[in-house]
Formats: structure tokens, sequence, C-alpha cells
């Protein structure tokens, strides 16, 4: 019996190699909270981020830039409409768009925002916590009901479990096709879904919800990881190398009996020594 989930893993070499040798620009139009760790997680990744929203240079940066990720954690109107030109300018160079949809739920304008932009260009990739992603499914009448976002947070009803999985796997699926796009919702356990192909990760650590920002530095990485790939194995190996680095920092800190300050900085490190043959040996995967 051919072993799927081994011939997943096994395209992740190529595309950590095509992430380091094309070093792709990364556009990175986010919130001002966690502006510096996406900037360092794509570093970390082996690519090249800026950080350029003005209205004014936006569509020129896009034209230089290899992927464009879209992070609306703390909207303005004039991010609003920076977000609109960049996403109309990356659908005419086919600029990859990784969009990031942080509290969609929560307020008219978040959700009004999320619409336009799935609405109105082509969106590669989306990653969120799966309440934004289950409001998202509501939002396009691909569910009838959803649980209240938490802020910015995943709501404790819809954490990912081994109980919930097929059920969030099928709504991610159908979300995905729907939108013609690739989801990765990440949690306990990971889905990512293309709606076609759908899997769930496991990995990761505890601690890496306790940080802010560990979610926007993998929407930053995935849109990176596009930049030299494709939607799907772009962001599959961007989950890993997080899920993989978020283990790696657990360990240093509790080796060293630290906190949170300190795992922000060791899983910043752990990205950088990202090893693709480690991820391929050491990953689970599980095809949905």
């Amino acid at each position: 019996m051919i072993n799927k989930e081994k011939i997943i893993l096994e395209k992740i070499p190529d595309s950590m190699r095509n992430v380091k040798e094309k070093c792709p620009l990364t556009q990175c139009i986010t919130n001002f909270v966690t502006v510096t760790d996406c900037a360092n997680a794509v570093l970390a990744i082996g690519a090249s981020p800026i950080m350029a929203e003005a209205i004014d240079e936006v569509e020129e940066v896009v034209n230089i830039s290899s992927a464009l990720v879209i992070n609306i954690g703390t909207l303005t109107p004039t991010q609003v409409e920076a977000m609109k030109i960049g996403s109309a300018q990356a659908n005419k160079t086919n600029t990859p768009i990784t969009l990031d949809p942080v509290g969609v739920g929560v307020s008219e304008l978040r959700n009004n925002a999320t619409i336009d932009l799935i609405k109105d260009y082509n969106i590669a990739a989306i990653r969120g916590n799966i309440t934004e992603i289950k409001t998202i499914a509501k939002l396009f009448n691909v569910v009838d009901e959803t649980n209240t976002a938490k802020g910015v947070d995943v709501c404790d009803d819809d954490i990912i479990t081994e109980d919930n999985l097929k059920a969030n796997g099928e709504i991610i699926a159908k979300t995905a096709e729907k939108l013609d796009t690739v989801i990765l919702a990440s949690g306990p356990i990971d889905i990512l879904s293309d709606g076609k192909t759908t899997v769930a990760i496991y990995g990761g650590d505890e601690m890496m919800p306790l940080i802010t920002g560990s979610g926007c530095m993998l929407s930053s990485i995935v849109g990176s990881c596009i930049g030299a790939t494709n939607p799907f194995d772009g962001a599959l190996l961007a989950i890993l190398a997080m899920n993989k680095a978020g283990e790696k920092a657990r360990a240093k800190v509790d080796e060293n009996d630290l906190g949170t300050g300190s795992f922000r900085t060791f899983l910043i490190d752990a990205l950088y020594k990202t090893d693709a043959e480690e991820l391929v040996n050491e990953s689970k995967i599980e095809i949905l």
C-alpha cells in the first residue's frame, strides 16, 4: 500500500531548499503588536521581510515581492485600503496572498474586511485558529452557526481534539473548496486542506499560544514558503517548521527553568536551525 503521508512529507526538503535559494521577499501588511516578531521569523526561515503598507508605495513593493501577507490584527481604515490596493496588484503580478483573519467575528470592521478580501481577490492561503476559520465558513454560508470569538484567541469549545478532528476537517475542506484556497487551521492539532487533500498535523507545544505573535509569525512564514513553492506544500513546510521549533524551544525553557520570554527567543533560534530531513523523519501527519 502506498503511504500517502510519506509521499507528502518527502516534498519538504525540496520546499525548504527553494526557500533558502530564492530567499523570497515577503511583504507583510501586519499589525503593530507583532511586526518585529514576524520580520524575525521570516528572516529565520531563510526569507526576506519588508513591512510596507504605506498607500503610496504598496503597489511598487508588491511588484518586487514574492509573497504578500495580510494580517488584520490591528485594522485602521488606511490599512484596509493598503491591503486592497496591495491585493489587487498582487493578483495582477501573480504574487500569492496569505490572509491571517485575526479576530474575525469580533467586529463588523474585521468581518467586512475579511469578506471583501476573500470575495474580491484571489487568496492563495488563509491561516487562522479554528474559531476564525469557522467564522469565515459562516460568513460564506458553509456552516450555519459558529461559536463567538474570544477576542483574538480560539473559543474553548472549538479547540481541535481527536474527538472533533474529523468534523473540523470536513468544515475546513468544504471552506477551502468553496473559496478555492488553501486553509491552515492551527491549534493543538493543526488541519491543512486545499479542498481535495486534508491533513491533520501533530506537534508543537502548549506554550506557543502563551506568547503574543506565534500565530502571526506562522502566517508570515506561510507566506514566505508559499512564495518559494506552492500554497499547499508551502503551508505544510511552515507549520511543520513552527511546530518543531516550538518543541525545541520548550525543551530549552524546561532545561533552564525559564519562562515565556525566553521561549520567544528560543523559538526564533529553532526556526533558524530548521532541518528539512528532521522534519521529514520526525513529523507526524495523517490524511483525513
